[in-house]
């Protein structure tokens, strides 16, 4: 992912307040972001919270910083991890609450993680909490999250409330077939029904094979064959949802993400093997889709957009999404056959036992 961003705000007229927020999306979507957000005001203490809740985690993260104020580069600013953080002086809890009234409160502490290099500075504080979500799934119960962010020195409070994404079935390819092939150009389908409280749905194939290094050493590696994004027309759920593919342009997806840049190391794998692929969807909830949307590229001729945000007193995004992993499904044979005919640039050869 490379977001080009920038994030100010300040007295004058600073640039791109959201950029932290647009940063930590991207990072877990295939996309980039625009970023050139306007805003003019006197200086105060801009709270920008961004979380994303999953069932799949068992450890979950925010990031909470203060909008930042200066003259110069923002890209500069950026990299001084004090011109964002509250440091310990942020009290922050998140109250889990079921439809049937039951309650709980879960407390976020203070981590300091290091990433890698970029935009902004290496060493970032986020909010940690250890705890497991339900996984709802044929269930009429509803989960809220909401979200109290209290700054201990000044007593200001950012709240923000998202409901919890369900679980859901992927119908096709069929669930529990030993193999697939890629071998026909006829468009196929990817097939679903939507999860309760879910809006968009990010559909990929992840593409598993070994690699031989310098013919002794084997390790396992994959590449993500992006097939789109399409949206669900309600929230209720079981809407039959499909996205379309064509099987055979796994060829060339896998010639363009497969060779390594470094020549070196290319030169260094002496084969490959394919072994399978996982069927995944990723079902975000309403809030997030509606970021994604305003803040995604476009191709328009207008370019100043409405900000979105769902953080009371503060700005940001707050909302949850379920990563859905369909079970592995071995590659056949001739899909192997084909792999080394069409792509021998490649270096995939025949696995035993095909």
């Amino acid at each position: 992912m490379n977001p080009d961003i920038k994030l100010v705000t300040g007295m004058k007229k600073p640039k791109t307040l959201l950029a932290l927020l647009c940063a930590f999306v991207a990072s877990s979507f295939l996309l980039s972001c625009e970023s050139d957000i306007d805003v003019t005001a006197e200086w105060k203490d801009i709270t920008i919270v961004y979380g994303l809740l999953n069932p799949n985690d068992s450890v979950h993260y925010l990031k909470i910083n203060k909008a930042f104020l200066g003259d110069g580069n923002a890209i500069e600013y950026a990299k001084e991890s004090d011109s964002m953080s509250y440091f310990g002086n942020l009290e922050v809890n998140l109250t889990e609450i079921y439809s049937n009234g039951a309650t709980r409160t879960l407390q976020f502490d203070t981590v300091t993680l290091q990433k890698n290099p970029g935009v902004f500075a290496d060493k970032q504080i986020f909010y940690k909490s250890a705890f497991k979500m339900p996984v709802l799934l044929d269930d009429d119960r509803t989960v809220t999250y909401k979200l109290l962010v209290r700054n201990k020195l000044t007593g200001k409070e950012v709240k923000s409330e998202t409901v919890l994404v369900h679980d859901f079935r992927i119908s096709s390819p069929r669930p529990g077939q030993p193999t697939i092939d890629f071998l026909t150009d006829n468009s196929q389908q990817v097939k679903w029904q939507s999860a309760p409280n879910a809006r968009r749905y990010d559909v990929f194939v992840r593409f598993i094979f070994q690699e031989v290094f310098n013919q002794t050493d084997t390790t396992d590696r994959y590449i993500d064959w992006v097939l789109g994004t399409t949206r669900s027309n309600t929230l209720k759920g079981d809407e039959d949802m499909v996205m379309p593919y064509i099987p055979t342009s796994i060829y060339e997806i896998a010639a363009s993400l497969i060779p390594y840049t470094d020549s070196q190391k290319e030169a260094s794998v002496t084969s490959r093997l394919v072994d399978k692929v996982v069927y995944t969807v990723v079902a975000s909830g309403d809030e997030l889709n509606k970021y994604l949307d305003i803040n995604g590229p476009t191709s328009g001729i207008i370019q100043d957009r409405p900000e979105y945000t769902n953080i009371e007193n503060g700005l940001g995004l707050f909302s949850t999404r379920f990563e859905n992993f369909q079970n592995p499904i071995m590659i056949g044979a001739q899909t192997e056959a084909q792999f080394i005919i069409r792509k021998p640039q490649l270096k995939f050869v025949d696995k035993i036992g095909n």
